[in-house]
């Protein structure tokens, strides 16, 4: 019995002085800031999500990609980026428009890509992700 306890001692105090195994590590958090509404801009950031993804395996990385300011246009329900933006939510990353830029421009959800998500204020978003360890790309 005291040898089974002395077992389980030293593989939980090897276990701590280690870490946990990988498969309970935290996944990887990269956040990808749009604010602006060139194409080209629009373009490159899918394209670092895409690239990300397939870097770290889309299973092992949590994307988050926050629009605010000129950035809004392109994630109006007819944006003629719409297909991508549908491609880069079924690939598992999150699409999330700022709210208080919405108010600013006098936008409804009902003028907005129908699969993304909100936020109350982009840039808030941005930085509390940073603060909780998350990468952040501004392409």
């Amino acid at each position: 019995m005291i040898r089974r306890i002395f077992i389980q001692l030293m593989l939980a105090s090897a276990i701590f002085a280690v870490g946990a195994p990988a498969a309970m590590a935290a996944k990887a958090g990269v956040v990808i800031q749009v604010s602006d509404g060139d194409s080209k801009t629009w373009n490159q950031a899918l394209n670092v999500i895409k690239n990300v993804q397939g870097a770290y395996g889309k299973d092992n990385v949590e994307v988050e990609l926050v629009v605010f300011g000129m950035g809004s246009g392109m994630l109006k329900f007819d944006s003629p980026l719409a297909s991508r933006i549908d491609e880069t939510l079924g690939s598992g990353a999150k699409v999330v428009m700022c709210q208080n830029t919405m108010k600013g421009q006098k936008l409804t959800a009902a003028d907005m890509h129908p699969k993304i998500g909100y936020v109350n204020a982009g840039v808030i978003e941005i930085i509390e992700k940073s603060k909780a360890g998350w990468s952040i790309v501004r392409p």
